[in-house]
């Protein structure tokens, strides 16, 4: 087992009661992720979207989280305040099943950043620009257990064969073996 780490956590957390839908967080979210920084505004390229219903007039800002290859195994529905939504409303992934979250000219997923920047920013920037304090930044410090697993050893080294090839991978592992002889 690891030795127990201290780690930040940093979320954005949510008020769908107080998201008027005006969609700052989109724009600022496109700009700033544009290259070059603020040369274009593309709320596709967002990786935060106002999901909008109508007909029950809410609006519920999702930021991006992880791509997903595979699609949901159901299709679950939730009734809030007695009104029905499916699971696909609130999900933060990018999956086959929608373009949510996907470069529009790639298809590649986005996935929030928290705009992360050298110096580092305050606070995301959609949570700057959210006049309407719908979207508020939060920061934890949370002790993790801090294990490699086999599997995670396995998965990094078959990242470096696919990028650099076997033969390459293994030159450099006797390579390194030799150095640490010598």
């Amino acid at each position: 087992m690891g030795e127990k780490q201290k780690k930040i956590i940093k979320t954005i957390k949510v008020d769908v009661d107080k998201c008027n839908g005006c969609r700052a967080c989109e724009v600022i979210c496109s700009a700033f992720h544009a290259e070059p920084q603020y040369s274009s505004n593309n709320p596709a390229r967002s990786r935060i979207r106002v999901i909008h219903d109508p007909l029950k007039n809410i609006y519920v800002p999702v930021y991006a989280g992880e791509y997903t290859p595979a699609e949901c195994a159901g299709r679950d529905k939730y009734i809030i305040d007695g009104k029905e939504y499916d699971e696909c409303a609130f999900c933060r992934a990018s999956c086959p099943s929608r373009d949510l979250f996907k470069e529009p000219d790639s298809g590649l997923p986005l996935k929030c950043d928290m705009c992360e920047t050298d110096p580092p920013l305050e606070v995301p920037k959609c949570v700057e620009v959210c006049l309407a304090e719908a979207l508020t930044y939060e920061e934890r410090e949370e002790e993790v257990a801090e294990e490699e697993t086999q599997e995670d050893l396995e998965t990094g080294l078959e990242s470096l064969v696919d990028k650099y090839g076997y033969q390459k991978i293994m030159e450099t592992f006797d390579r390194m073996a030799m150095a640490k002889k010598g």
